[in-house]
């Protein structure tokens, strides 16, 4: 979300009535939609559209500044929401006429072109519009252009019918994963945020690794970590958890850039953390045609690479600064914030085990959303009582409530949840929790507007790529480049999604890029999950990268900081999500692509060294400064090993060997003379 515009208050109590009923409206339908299916799948996307619309023109201002004028605003939102309207009442029309427009089609079609223009540009700034503008002219004009780009040409009503009507534009497959399992996930993730898992992953942190040494940094990589497994999105992590842990780590002598840079890092890995993930997981699984859990499964290992990288540059880091952590009567128990909140933990699991053994995130993520109602509310309600035996029954009763969700119907589990909610009306305390549910129903609709909003607006991209076949012609240049060395197509795609990346978010340069250069790297031979993967990271590293980085320019306020010293730090601190894709490419064992257990551990084993070499060598700091040569020297056993040759790897170890002998004999050495 613009960090200029913040049209809606992290606390929906405190927003206008209008909106409020709005954001909640926009939770029910997609509740309903998803446990019931009683439209099909071209107005549901219509409708989570025009929903986004309404949302976004009643709540963030053309200026980006104040509320927005409501007439005007409210004008511009039911235009929105009229244009799902018309796709719902003359669903059958259009179908029949598909490619044959109408006055009216054109007429609703520009519409909700340009509503989708103004509200990205609202929500998110001004790059992305002009990217997807710039695709739009492209299919407008580019039959005049030059050489291999030249096209025939497409008349303004065949880009309408792309983009305003079908599939394929702006109601394409991203608003489809928005309007579906997107949205279910992000609400998932609001409920337990509400309810205090944000509190229990803190102080879980907090409990283990607060008075370790360098205390305060580990917990913010670890509670990082443990929210990307319910939230997936890494900017609003930063402004979760960072508020906690930034101040937490200048108070123990962390630079503020270092501490806004940790938690930038942490935070942002939470996208590619099984096992919710971002919502470009979601994505890549249904643009390729995947079961989710192939996603989440070869994201495993270089999630585990990437947050072990950075707790290891932060104990690196500690180590030679003498960083003292917390002293360890002011850290909490964990096990004493774990026995407070243990209950929240029951839907994550279930959603893990739901997801990994093959179930749709559709219905993964209702039953999750589910379980996480009857959760709070039967929290509520046994709190009351006072009997130990009829806690134990309460709890007994749910759980053989969710082991007999695969037989239930989705109507029993509503009506279950309808009963709790009306004992918590009628029970001391239990219209707080009301409250909780509430807030985490319309809570969920402010996270959906970025990312559904971004979803819509990829669709002109989607579009015009289509329309075009624009892809087949960069990918040329790729696979041109590629067929005499695949490490040089592999980096003119990662500048091309760090590049990209600088204006735009994670998910419409996940879309851009896997459109145009996925396809070419699976040509040369890259797995198909590890092409798709290899883009996803580095649109991840986008947002860390400078001069435009979205999750350190999100710290800077709290760590009173600029937002470019921020980034400096943060793309030394996450080095692993730089290597470990390329890793994956000459090995794609790493990523799980291969049957044999031996050879995915030997690439775990192969790619920890390398990560650990590289920190040191980033940090200047393992048992004593290093002297240039050794920093040369692990340099290069780190490089050796990301290679999958043979020679590579023994030239690696070798080299590793080298320095670790090297540097632990000199470092015995200087302390022994210094004794």
């Amino acid at each position: 979300m613009s960090e200029q515009n913040q049209g809606l208050s992290a606390n929906p109590g405190e927003w206008p009535k209008a909106l409020f009923i709005v954001a909640l409206l926009f939770s029910v339908f997609q509740i309903i939609t998803a446990a019931f299916h009683p439209v099909s799948s071209q107005v549901l996307r219509a409708v989570h559209v025009g929903f986004l619309l309404l949302t976004v023109f009643i709540s963030f201002s053309a200026t980006g500044k104040g509320r927005p004028w409501q007439p005007l605003a409210w004008l511009l939102g039911l235009a929105g929401m009229a244009t799902a309207a018309y796709q719902w009442i003359f669903e059958a029309d259009l179908i029949q006429r598909s490619g044959d427009l109408t006055s009216m089609d054109m007429f609703v079609g520009l519409v909700l072109v340009f509503l989708v223009f103004e509200a990205a540009r609202r929500v998110m700034g001004i790059a992305l519009p002009i990217i997807c503008a710039l695709f739009l002219a492209y299919g407008l004009l580019g039959q005049y252009l030059p050489g291999d780009l030249q096209h025939r040409g497409y008349e303004i009503d065949q880009l309408v019918n792309q983009l305003a009507y079908g599939t394929e534009g702006l109601y394409g497959t991203p608003t489809y994963v928005s309007a579906t399992y997107i949205f279910l996930f992000i609400l998932f993730g609001a409920f337990l945020e509400q309810a205090g898992m944000i509190k229990l992953f803190t102080d879980f942190a907090l409990g283990f690794f607060g008075h370790k040494l360098g205390g305060p940094a580990k917990v913010s990589v670890v509670s990082s970590a443990l929210m990307g497994t319910i939230t997936g999105s890494g900017v609003a992590n930063v402004v979760t958890t960072g508020q906690f842990t930034i101040p937490l780590m200048k108070r123990f002598g962390y630079r503020p850039a270092f501490a806004g840079g940790v938690e930038a890092t942490s935070s942002m890995g939470s996208q590619i953390m099984p096992p919710v993930m971002g919502a470009v997981a979601f994505i890549m699984a249904e643009t390729i045609n995947v079961p989710f859990y192939e996603v989440a499964k070869a994201a495993l290992l270089p999630a585990i690479l990437y947050f072990g990288s950075v707790f290891w540059m932060v104990h690196l880091e500690a180590k030679r600064a003498n960083l003292l952590g917390l002293p360890k009567d002011q850290c909490p128990d964990p096990w004493a914030a774990v026995k407070a909140r243990w209950y929240l933990l029951i839907p994550l699991f279930i959603l893990v085990y739901l997801l990994f053994s093959g179930r749709t995130p559709l219905f993964s993520g209702m039953v999750g959303l589910s379980l996480t109602a009857i959760v709070i509310l039967g929290s509520a309600i046994i709190m009351r009582v006072s009997s130990l035996g009829l806690r134990i029954a309460f709890w007994i009763a749910l759980g053989l409530l969710c082991a007999g969700f695969f037989s239930m119907g989705i109507g029993v589990v509503f009506g279950v949840v309808a009963l709790l909610v009306a004992i918590c009306w009628f029970i001391k305390g239990g219209r707080e929790t009301l409250t909780v549910c509430l807030h985490a129903l319309v809570e969920g609709a402010r996270h959906a507007v970025p990312v559904g909003i971004a979803c819509a607006l990829v669709g002109v991209i989607i579009g015009v790529v289509s329309l075009t076949g624009v892809a087949s012609t960069f990918a040329g240049y790729i696979l041109a480049i590629g067929q005499d060395n695949l490490f040089l197509s592999l980096v003119l795609t990662m500048l091309t999604c760090l590049v990209l990346g600088m204006g735009i978010p994670t998910i419409p340069n996940y879309i851009i890029t896997s459109s145009i250069a996925a396809p070419a790297l699976l040509d040369l031979g890259v797995p198909l999950v590890v092409s798709h993967m290899f883009v996803f990271y580095f649109g991840i590293m986008a947002d860390l990268t400078p001069p435009v980085a979205l999750a350190c320019f999100a710290a800077a306020p709290i760590a009173k900081e600029t937002g470019l010293k921020i980034s400096l730090w943060a793309i030394r601190i996450a080095i692993a999500g730089f290597i470990v894709p390329f890793m994956a490419v000459y090995d794609p064992a790493l990523m799980m692509q291969s049957d044999s257990w031996l050879a995915i551990i030997y690439a775990l084993f192969k790619a920890g060294v390398a990560i650990g070499l590289w920190g040191v060598v980033f940090t200047g700091y393992l048992q004593s400064k290093l002297p240039w040569w050794e920093r040369v020297l692990g340099f290069a056993a780190g490089a050796s090993l990301i290679l999958a040759t043979p020679a590579s790897d023994e030239i690696g170890f070798v080299l590793a060997a080298l320095f670790f002998f090297a540097h632990f004999w000199r470092s015995r050495r200087s302390q022994a003379a210094t004794a």
